[in-house]
This record gives C-alpha cells, sequence and structure tokens, in this order.
C-alpha cells in the first residue's frame, strides 16, 4: 500500500512534559503517541479519539487498523494496549459539538483532549490521515506528522485505532437502553437500512447529529 506523508511540523511548547515511571522508557528515545479516531460517519453518537505511547520494543502481535480487526480480535487486544502502553487516553466530543464545529474540527477537539489526558508527555505524536490538528497552544513542545494510512503501517496509530474503536462501540452499547427503538448496539449509529428506517418511524433521538443527511432534512 503506498503512503504519503506530510512534512513534520514542529509544535512549540514551554519545555519537555511529565517523566515516565522507571521501566516505562524515560530517557530512552523519543515517546510517540499515535492518535486515530472512531465514528467520523455515523449518523449518531460521539466522534471518540484515543492517543496512545507504546514501549519499545512494541511487543504487541495483531496490531493493524481496527476496521480490519473482528470485534473479537479488537476486544483481545484492548486490553493488553492498555496495560502494556506507556500511556494511553480516550476522548470525544459529542454530537452537539460535532454539529457546531463540523464533524472534522470535531475529530481535532477529541484529538486535543485525548492528548491532553496522557500521563506521559510525548515528543512525536502521529495522526492517521492527511490533517493534523492544531497543538501549539497545548503546551506539549512536540512534533506532529500526518500519516496517510498510518492505522495500518504505524503501531501506535493501529493501537490508538482499536482503543478509540473498541471505546465507542462499549459506548453506544450502553446508550443502546436509552435510545429504545434504534438498535444502536447493532450499528452503533452507522447509517444502516434498519437504522434509517428506525429513523423515519421514530424520528431523531438527542443523540442523533442534527448537522448530518438525511436527519438535517428533517429538522
Amino acid at each position: 500500500m503506498k503512503r504519503a506523508r506530510q512534512t513534520i511540523q514542529p509544535v512549540p511548547g514551554p519545555g519537555p512534559g511529565p517523566v515516565p515511571e522507571p521501566g516505562l522508557g524515560s530517557g530512552q528515545g523519543p515517546r510517540i503517541a499515535g492518535v486515530d479516531e472512531a465514528g467520523r460517519g455515523p449518523l449518531a453518537g460521539p466522534v471518540v479519539a484515543a492517543a496512545v505511547i507504546l514501549a519499545r520494543p512494541i511487543g504487541i502481535r495483531g496490531l493493524t487498523d481496527s476496521k480490519l480487526l473482528s470485534p473479537e480480535e479488537r476486544a483481545r487486544l484492548a486490553p493488553i494496549i492498555r496495560r502494556r502502553a506507556v500511556a494511553w487516553a480516550v476522548a470525544w466530543a459529542d454530537c452537539e459539538e460535532i454539529d457546531s464545529l463540523n464533524i472534522l474540527q470535531a475529530t481535532f477537539l477529541a484529538m486535543r483532549r485525548a492528548l491532553l489526558r496522557l500521563g506521559v508527555a510525548p515528543t512525536h505524536v502521529q495522526i492517521d490521515g492527511n490533517l493534523l490538528p492544531r497543538l501549539e497552544d497545548l503546551g506539549l513542545g512536540c512534533t506532529q506528522q500526518a500519516i496517510v494510512a498510518g492505522d495500518v503501517s504505524e503501531p501506535a496509530i493501529s493501537a490508538a485505532s482499536i482503543l478509540a474503536k473498541t471505546t465507542r462501540d462499549t459506548l453506544m452499547e450502553q446508550l443502546d437502553a436509552c435510545y429504545p427503538g434504534f438498535n444502536l448496539s447493532t450499528h452503533k449509529g452507522y447509517p444502516t437500512p434498519q437504522h434509517l428506517e428506525a429513523l423515519r418511524v421514530l424520528g431523531p433521538s438527542p443523540l442523533h447529529r442534527k448537522s448530518f443527511a438525511p436527519i438535517k432534512c428533517r429538522t
């Protein structure tokens, strides 16, 4: 698979961040945080982002884009990632923020929140895709890089992809009971025929993104 990389962009900051605990790679080279999202395409629910700093050597078999893994494989890998990572964090932007900002900027907001929640400051951030969120004001003092198909090629991004996906899926399964009739636990908010039919019959819920078609046409 052909990859395209953007030039690494420096992100100024006030200096080094928190130091990892002994055994977590302190002073042993760069701390690379992989960042990815889940849930840009659904009609309902938040967009979730995860940031993961993996120890070197990686030592986790099976890391790849979460979309290429079965639910069982994602469920197996997620706790391993959380247990073995130097640091990890998840965050999200809700449907109101998506409608207010647009899905791209809400995704960037979730990514910024995830990076701020890391207990260890990264020295470099790898982000899946070809666009970068604004990090200058976060005070991380790191560089950042957008990598197309990075969720396949970069282990830290793959790990973030898995944590973002499993976190969002679990959240949508929990929300299913709050919004009966939509079967959110099945389609996770994506525009399946079943979901579109429920929207036709029930109308949008507070969890739905009012700026997304076909919901936008109904409001």
